[in-house]
């Protein structure tokens, strides 16, 4: 990696050298501006105003206009001698646990290498103290013409250094938030949780540019003179009138998308109200034994109505025996 600057990291008395790389790089497709008649390439040339002439590179330096119009030129040995200890140097001014770092203010990321030999021992003191203090160290550093602040932190063995905006550069978000009153339910916000919960976490190194692969495809096929691939047909989207059934339907889709099968759960049709019936104690009775207790009811029926005729019939015998005493009786008189 190339370094972009070279300086010193200032630890207390402890001054260690060190190289400036960067820590990320782009992979973005650039375009050229072409004139369309007939391809040609547009360029912006660099043309002195008083001369009227275009300028090379070796002939251009830096000027402050002042408010007046007027272009006070600046040198880079004017830069050079800039009245700042961190001209050259990351300055470290604290320490502070790196929950205390809005992430609005980060800017971009620097690897710090070591210069040299005699700074890979200094350089090791500092990132084992990072390491056990679990803190970052806040520094001061001037590049590109201005000073600015920056988080020092440990990746894996390395230093790496995160550009930080000024606390007054960050903007309040006032006016972002919405200005109406909107209640949101404990319902709404379990649906939310389980939609959450259902997509999970991710590797991001599993994520890729997609947009980038596409124009890969396009430049590659107008390269072949074949037409573009054609865009998928995008979903409709409509207006979300439900805000549950359309966080039920996100858990749903989420979980297809992973592979999980939900339970399906099979209503049942109402039941109609059933007639009342006496209550059983011992469970129900088996088929057998009511139509045994059906015959013991009726043979105990039965039996009542033989004895009664009997006893009847017994009556009326006495009756008639005791009639025919009496007759005979007056007969004889």
């Amino acid at each position: 990696m190339r370094s972009i600057w070279n300086g010193a990291i200032s630890f207390g008395l402890v001054s260690i050298p060190i190289k400036l790389v960067n820590a990320t790089e782009s992979h973005s497709i650039s375009f050229r501006q072409i004139h369309l008649e007939d391809g040609g390439r547009i360029r912006y040339r660099k043309v002195c105003e008083l001369e009227e002439r275009e300028v090379t590179g070796a002939e251009i330096g830096k000027g402050y206009e002042d408010a007046d119009g007027t272009i006070i030129p600046i040198t880079d040995e004017d830069l050079a001698h800039l009245p700042l200890p961190t001209a050259k140097t990351i300055e470290i001014v604290a320490f502070v646990p790196a929950d205390r770092i809005d992430p609005l203010q980060m800017e971009a990321a620097y690897y710090l290498a070591a210069g040299g030999v005699p700074a890979a021992k200094p350089y090791t003191l500092l990132r084992e103290a990072l390491k056990r203090s679990n803190k970052v160290a806040i520094a001061k550093f001037a590049l590109r013409g201005r000073e600015r602040l920056g988080m020092l932190r440990v990746v894996e063995d390395a230093i790496a250094m995160h550009g930080l905006l000024w606390p007054d550069e960050v903007r309040a978000p006032q006016g972002v938030a919405p200005d109406t009153d909107v209640t949101v339910n404990d319902k709404e916000l379990d649906l939310a949780d389980a939609l959450m919960d259902t997509l999970g976490e991710i590797d991001l190194d599993d994520l890729h540019d997609e947009y980038r692969e596409a124009l890969e495809e396009v430049v590659a096929a107008k390269a072949a003179g074949e037409a573009p691939p054609e865009a998928p047909e995008a979903a409709r989207g409509g207006k979300v009138l439900d805000l549950m059934a359309a966080l039920e339907k996100s858990v749903r889709d989420a979980k297809e998308s992973r592979g999980e099968e939900e339970a399906e759960v099979t209503r049942l049709p109402a039941r109609k109200p059933a007639r009342a019936t006496p209550k059983q104690t011992a469970g129900k009775k088996s088929t057998s034994t009511a139509k045994k207790t059906a015959a013991a009811k009726k043979t105990t029926a039965a039996a009542k109505k033989s004895t009664a005729k009997s006893t009847a019939k017994s009556t009326r015998g006495t009756k008639k025996t005791a009639a025919k005493k009496t007759t005979a009786r007056k007969r004889t008189a």
